[in-house]
């Protein structure tokens, strides 16, 4: 099939209109840091220049920074608020949105950056605290223990720190959608690489019945060596987007390999539980491959991906305790 050329002169037309949108979000920005004001909105928070300089004030007039959280800055407002007339620009002239500083363009409820990837992102948060704890009563109220009280199943243990890591990492998704920030960015990104790097160990451990301390230390030190690398390298380097992508899918297509073929050999009772939770995973990990434009300024595919994760964490936590009744009962039935 022959390749079409997009004319020379076209491609020219698309690229001057590209910079001059760019050039005056640019330019819109500047001023309204300078003037407080975007057309004829304007905004309290703009006392101060970008730089910290006092404008209408001396310094210690300021809001500190635990009462600023509650709002906006200067910077953030105008932004937004530029954002928000170029993209009413591009539309009327029947254009797509595009990124800005590298994000799509949101519109904001109540003052939250993302609204709907806070929802789901607070809901999956739920939903793992949901699981850990009813995997908590089941171990210590329901299944029996030895006579130390400590419990057959062997996993145990990693699976609590798996649902501490997992809470965090969705703690920090709802803040990070609800405002970004770089220390709220760098808290996400990291406790979601801590989360795949844990899950991928936590999975080789446990589709290759590995119960003997020295073998899961060889197994977990050059995995957990590469992962607090990498988010050492995220944070003290270079906050690389592309290759941190390229690592965390990497972590997330192995583990998910490692499930399906644990599902296939085994016997497992509650196997089907595992097989869903590995197809589903996949696709919803093409929505965080597979980036488009908000629909309504609110939904994305990431937030649809957040959306995904939510019934697949109730069916992988409901996988976990009959995994730990599985090995208890077959535990006690070589005791007798």
């Amino acid at each position: 099939m022959p390749v079409r050329v997009m004319p020379i002169h076209v491609t020219g037309v698309l690229l001057e209109w590209f910079y001059t949108v760019n050039f005056c979000f640019r330019v819109c920005v500047r001023q309204c840091e300078e003037t407080g004001c975007v057309g004829e909105r304007c905004f309290p928070h703009c006392k101060f220049s970008s730089d910290g300089v006092s404008v209408n004030g001396p310094w210690y007039m300021q809001e500190p920074l635990y009462l600023r959280w509650k709002q906006w800055d200067c910077q953030s407002d105008c932004r937004y608020n530029c954002m928000v007339d170029r993209e009413k620009e591009r539309e009327a002239l029947g254009y797509p949105p595009v990124k800005y500083h590298g994000k799509w363009p949101f519109k904001r409820v109540y003052g939250i950056q993302e609204p709907v990837s806070v929802v789901f992102s607070a809901l999956n948060l739920a939903m793992h605290f949901h699981g850990w704890l009813s995997f908590f009563i089941l171990l210590y109220y329901k299944l029996p223990l030895k006579q130390d009280k400590k419990t057959y199943y062997e996993f145990s243990g990693l699976w609590h720190i798996y649902g501490l890591l997992a809470m965090n990492s969705w703690f920090w998704s709802a803040v990070f959608h609800s405002r970004d920030v770089d220390l709220t960015e760098r808290l996400d990104y990291s406790s979601a690489v801590a989360l795949l790097g844990y899950s991928l160990i936590l999975g080789i451990l446990r589709s290759f019945n590995i119960r003997d301390e020295a073998a899961r230390v060889m197994v977990s030190a050059p995995l957990l060596a590469f992962v607090t690398t990498h988010i050492l390298y995220l944070n003290n380097y270079k906050f690389d987007y592309g290759w941190n992508m390229i690592v965390c899918v990497a972590m997330g297509v192995v583990q998910l390999v490692i499930w399906a073929v644990f599902a296939g050999v085994t016997r497992h009772p509650s196997r089907w539980k595992l097989w869903v939770v590995v197809v589903g995973g996949a696709l919803a990990m093409l929505l965080e491959i597979y980036d488009f434009p908000p629909y309504k300024d609110l939904v994305d595919a990431h937030a649809l991906w957040h959306a995904t994760t939510i019934p697949l964490t109730y069916l992988w936590w409901s996988f976990i305790r009959d995994d730990a009744e599985f090995r208890t009962s077959h535990l006690l039935k070589k005791a007798k």
